[in-house]
């Protein structure tokens, strides 16, 4: 349970201790959060025999850092580079192990996570705006400084929410985790652009529309995460008003975990004077001890006074929800009953997908291209207009082999040196296909795998110091060398033991091309095959 000490994870957790799981892990920012949680469940209401356990930890950055302020790290170099690093370089399985999101999920391993987690603020209030600010004014004043450049690295959201579930995916994954519940946000509590509950002049504050855009991106991807291979049931609950309350009580009252000091004013004062420099100096003196006053404890949204409560909550204003709901929806969803709140499940049944008249005119398309390239004498194979550039290079080292053998069948047994010096045979006799090859940005590497040609453009150069890269190689280089044709003769042997025509007999089992295509060598289906198949990258929704 991750936030499971906020207002609407503890509310989960007491309905979820109900149907008595074996253990539940609740995680927190602060250690003290964490304990708080735990003891509130360990209640009256009893834990029903569920092991309980706590974390606590930022869950977004790594995990030497996690007891770190975010104003900590990001004055320390060394710290400073470490979130970089994790954030912005190759995602990794080392980035998932050391972060703190990752470690929780592979050592908990559970069968449910459910994220309570207020991602959308934690990632817009770190405020892009008034961080680009600052580092413009820095470069318009002469230069501004490394650290200040990593500093606003640090702040943007996209690439923060983008590692976010890249970790959050490939360590339930690794753990083999069943079912992801999000409790998202829409970011304006249900208003719209008018809302009037704004920390800034503006209406709304860029900020405020920040976290709405980034909540908007988590729902996406989440979508997305949905229609991924090996990913668990993905579900996200929005809420679209405000959520209270936690508690009533008196006492003292606090603002980003600390008291509210009393101070009064010592006499009126200039406009000058009260706000010259230094700022208000002798306009104010210490009252002694905190503000003390009834609230209303609204969670993670802080502490209101009733006459707040009143406002905020008013019929036509933001109104409200009891986390309660929240928590019943939420419960009621994981046990497998509809509840019609699933946004991952809306957005599913609002997109379009593929229909059966675009099916249909699929084959009259590919049948008029055909028809084209014949009249012309052409024979384009792929303009790098389709990423990734992977599937070009694909497309062209299927055309070779379409070039060498009849069909499949054949090819399906070939002699990978045979094919590597027929390949070269065919790149070197037919300037045409050479041509569109390294126009596009496709360099060929020759069957000895020390010599290569290649264009102006290549579309993905080795890494410096690197030329015989071979992730640059497998990603876009039209490779002759005869390993290469041992993969391929791997792939059309594969191919080959897909049903074929005689299994549409036994029903609409398999997934069959139409007519006299099936035993054909065509570039394009070799390579829907590799992408499917080989790279994992089938669509699992329609």
């Amino acid at each position: 349970m991750l936030g499971g000490s906020g207002l609407v994870g503890l509310a989960v957790a007491r309905r979820l201790l109900g149907h008595a799981p074996a253990s539940l892990t609740i995680s927190a920012l602060r250690a003290h959060e964490t304990e708080a949680g735990l003891a509130e469940l360990e209640g009256p209401a009893g834990r029903a025999g569920a092991e309980l356990r706590g974390a606590h930890g930022d869950l977004f950055v790594p995990l030497a850092l996690k007891d770190r302020s975010r104003m900590d790290i990001l004055s320390d170099p060394a710290a400073r580079a470490a979130l970089l690093d994790d954030l912005l370089g190759d995602m990794t399985h080392s980035v998932v192990e050391r972060s703190t999101l990752g470690s929780l999920v592979l050592e908990a391993r559970p069968d449910i996570v459910i994220d309570c987690v207020n991602t959308a603020t934690a990632f817009a209030y770190q405020n892009v705006f008034e961080s680009a600010s600052g580092l413009r004014a820095e470069a318009l004043g002469g230069g501004a400084s490394g650290e200040s450049v990593e500093r606003h690295l640090a702040t943007l959201y996209l690439p923060q929410l983008i590692r976010h579930v890249q970790i959050a995916l490939e360590a339930m994954r690794r753990a083999g985790t069943g079912f992801y519940l999000k409790i998202g946000t829409s970011g304006t509590g249900g208003m719209g652009l008018n809302v009037p509950f704004t920390h800034s002049e503006e209406r709304p504050s860029r900020v405020l529309l920040a976290k709405a855009g980034v909540a908007g991106a988590h729902s996406m991807y989440l979508y997305l995460m949905a229609r991924t291979p090996g990913a668990p049931a993905v579900k996200e609950i929005k809420p679209t008003a405000a959520i209270s309350w936690k508690r009533i009580a008196f006492g003292p009252i606090r603002r980003g975990g600390s008291a509210i000091e009393r101070f009064d004013a010592t006499g009126p004062l200039s406009l000058a004077d009260a706000f010259g420099v230094p700022e208000g100096n002798g306009a104010w003196r210490a009252a002694g001890g905190a503000l003390e006053g009834v609230y209303l404890d609204a969670g993670e949204n802080g502490l209101f006074s009733a006459p707040e409560f009143e406002a905020l909550t008013a019929l036509g204003l933001m109104e409200y929800i009891t986390p309660e709901e929240i928590a019943e929806n939420a419960v009621r969803e994981i046990t497998g009953h509809a509840t019609g709140k699933d946004i991952v499940g809306a957005l599913d049944a609002a997109t379009s997908g593929p229909t059966y008249r675009a099916g249909v005119l699929r084959e009259v398309a590919l049948a008029r291209m055909a028809d084209l390239e014949a009249r012309h004498g052409v024979e384009p194979v792929a303009y790098e207009a389709l990423g990734p550039p992977r599937l070009a290079k694909l497309l062209f080292e299927g055309t070779l082999l379409g070039r060498i053998f009849d069909d499949i069948e054949s090819a399906a047994c070939l002699d990978p040196d045979a094919v590597a010096r027929a390949a070269w045979d065919v790149v070197r006799g037919d300037a045409e296909l050479r041509v569109r090859m390294l126009s596009v940005g496709f360099p060929v590497l020759l069957p000895d795998g020390q010599r290569v040609l290649r264009g102006p453009v290549v579309v993905v150069p080795p890494r410096a110091g690197e030329p015989h890269d071979p992730k640059a190689i497998d990603a876009g280089w039209i490779d002759l060398r005869p390993e290469n044709w041992a993969r391929w003769r791997d792939r059309l042997a594969a191919i080959r033991q897909q049903p074929g025509e005689e299994a549409v007999d036994g029903g609409s089992t398999a997934d069959l091309d139409p007519g006299g295509r099936r035993g054909a060598l065509r570039p394009g289906r070799l390579a829907a095959w590799v992408l499917r198949y080989e790279e994992a990258g089938e669509r699992i929704k329609r």
